[in-house]
């Protein structure tokens, strides 16, 4: 680890949904010492664990990890809160002597530490938010963002009509402040020595390996967990019940849509989230280091490349 005064390491490791992130995280943080940040909005949820692929028992006992359950559906974190959570996490652990590794798949989260996002520090206004999340339910995401585009074009451009919490977010700081929520976000370069690794593999192998995924979470009772937030009294209209899978199972709990059918939107939404993150990550497509994973040994690989960015910077790899 770097002495006194130098830069914190920060290994961040991305891509998208099923790619393999995960086994490389716990691998490589065995190696090396490290804590795993979570990077993934809907992994910050307590009570979804199937439906966000959470790390298994197992696996999170096979290396820290950070980020993960920290509030209830019914609570909202922003993109500005998570950050200064987690540049506070790499702190801490960093100061423990330990490896910080940023790991996930939510384009905002990374970017928002790796980039040093400074979001406009205006306090959550439930009763704007309510009011902007019933005229979603009621006229779909596409029309709320609509209005975010009315109010700043430029911030609609950079955030997709489905991510509804990111579209309110936007607009409540529109609305609140009168300016545009582009302009009032900034970023500052962090403190860190950052080294990506990108993972990627064939499109139309992971859409295979998604598709499959879903279903053993289907075989793991990913409906019994939805049915069990709803009786819980976690309305499905709560942004964190927007998730995929969630919606469509709520619609198959509550609105008789057939299992195959709500299985077959999830699978479908699935595909279309990954085209969303491989567009938000080609923005590093050169300042990352790009690997398939489906090649053989691909985790050695990395693991190498990672030892000897440590050893450049330190002279030691421990």
């Amino acid at each position: 680890m770097p002495s006194t005064g130098e830069k914190i390491p920060l290994l961040v490791i991305f891509g998208p949904t099923a790619v393999g992130k995960t086994r490389l995280a716990i691998d490589l943080a065995q190696q090396f010492d490290g804590d795993i940040i979570g990077a993934d909005s809907r992994q910050i949820y307590r009570y979804m664990d199937i439906g966000t692929a959470k790390p298994s028992p197992d696996e999170l006992a096979a290396a820290p990890h950070h980020l993960i359950s920290i509030v209830t559906p019914d609570q909202t974190l922003t993109a500005a809160e998570y950050a200064r959570m987690a540049r506070h996490t790499i702190e801490s652990v960093y100061a423990r002597g330990r490896l910080p590794m940023l790991v996930g798949g939510t384009g905002q989260y990374v970017t928002s530490v790796v980039e040093g996002w400074n979001s406009p520090a205006v306090p959550p206004d439930p009763a704007l938010r309510a009011e902007l999340e019933a005229f979603a339910a009621a006229n779909g995401p596409s029309a709320l963002h609509d209005r975010l585009t009315a109010l700043d074009p430029d911030a609609a451009a950079k955030i997709d009509a489905p991510n509804i919490r990111r579209v309110v977010r936007a607009l409540e700081v529109c609305l609140v402040t009168g300016g545009r929520f582009s302009q009032l976000t900034t970023s500052t370069p962090p403190p860190y020595d950052i080294r990506m690794v990108a993972l990627t593999m064939p499109r139309e192998a992971l859409f295979i390996r998604a598709d499959q995924r879903i279903d053993a979470m289907m075989r793991a009772g990913f409906a019994d967990e939805v049915r069990a937030l709803l009786a819980m009294g976690y309305d499905r209209k709560l942004p964190a019940m927007t998730a995929l899978g969630y919606d469509q199972l709520a619609a198959h709990l509550l609105d008789s849509v057939p299992l195959e059918t709500a299985i077959a939107e999830t699978k479908r939404g699935t595909r279309a989230f990954i085209r969303r993150q491989d567009t938000w990550f080609r923005r590093y497509k050169d300042a990352a280091m790009w690997y398939n994973s489906t090649e053989p040994e691909v985790n050695v690989t990395i693991a190498l490349n990672v030892k000897t960015w440590l050893y450049e910077r330190t002279g030691t790899s421990d």
